[in-house]
């Protein structure tokens, strides 16, 4: 299975492990340039809880683009079996609107309000929301959105 991919990517398209019904949710996740993966992990742990969630109900996890080599993100994902997304900073900064945490200095610093919060947003897509705001630790960021059930 790959389960790296830069773009936008729909989740509803993706098949096999990495999206199916149960699995609504994506981790977005920032953090400065090697940051240990224990202290990524723990934050992305915490996350979880806080969504009252497991691992298995992930679809995938979403970062900024500049971040794609980034050891501790990219083993998170392996781990956790399933895809990491990266977007471009323009396209995070398309999410600003929905940002519940943006930020200024963020922006200077990536050109986007936002990485852990709108990874997780440009992920999940247009019918989805925020439902952990960011979290931090010292080095790093995440955020949880989930994909809203459709009624038919």
């Amino acid at each position: 299975m790959a389960w790296w991919t830069q773009g936008q990517v729909s989740l509803s398209h993706v098949t096999g492990n990495v999206f199916d019904g149960s699995r609504r949710y994506v981790l977005g996740l920032g953090c400065e340039r090697g940051t240990p993966v224990d202290e990524v992990t723990e934050l992305a742990n915490a996350a979880l809880a806080s969504a009252g969630i497991g691992p298995g109900e992930l679809a995938a996890v979403a970062s900024i683009d500049t971040r794609s080599n980034e050891r501790a993100i990219l083993e998170i994902a392996h781990d956790l079996g399933v895809a990491f997304l990266t977007f471009a900073a323009v396209r995070l900064e398309e999410e600003t609107p929905r940002l519940k945490n943006p930020s200024a200095i963020v922006f200077a610093r990536v050109g986007c309000h936002g990485v852990a919060e709108s990874a997780a947003l440009a992920a999940i897509g247009p019918n989805g929301e925020l439902v952990v705001p960011k979290i931090k630790s010292p080095r790093a960021t995440a955020a949880i959105a989930c994909a809203l059930l459709q009624k038919d």
